[in-house]
């Protein structure tokens, strides 16, 4: 295995692990919503994705999170608006993470999806 793959898969153990920890809140069942989100910053490279889905996957929300060429990170995020709220601000408070810009849009809702997935 190359140094770089078991520096991944270090990291990538970290980031579940520090995920698993988190004491979720209760939340309240509010609006069901899809937002599009698109993340700048140095969203790259600092085990952001994995962060956002397994946060997402506790959280019990659906959709998808991917690199962009540009440096960027989108995702769809489906679920209660309240749990979406606390996903953004969990990931914003990440320290190896930095987010300088969020375009956070509403999306039309995608029936039978069950799942959220890096893609």
């Amino acid at each position: 295995m190359r140094p770089v793959d078991t520096f991944k898969k270090f990291r990538d153990s970290y980031v579940i692990h520090q995920v698993e920890k988190i004491k979720l809140p209760d939340f309240e069942e509010d609006r069901f919503v899809r937002r599009h989100i698109t993340f700048s910053g140095r969203v790259q490279h600092v085990g952001f994705r994995i962060a956002l889905e397994q946060m997402a996957k506790r959280l019990e929300l659906t959709g998808w999170v991917k690199n962009m060429e540009n440096g960027d990170v989108a995702a769809e995020i489906q679920g209660f608006e309240s749990r979406i709220r606390f996903l953004l601000k969990f990931m914003g408070s990440l320290k190896r993470i930095k987010i300088k810009k969020m375009e956070n849009k509403p999306h039309s809702l995608k029936q039978n999806e069950t799942t959220f997935e890096i893609i």
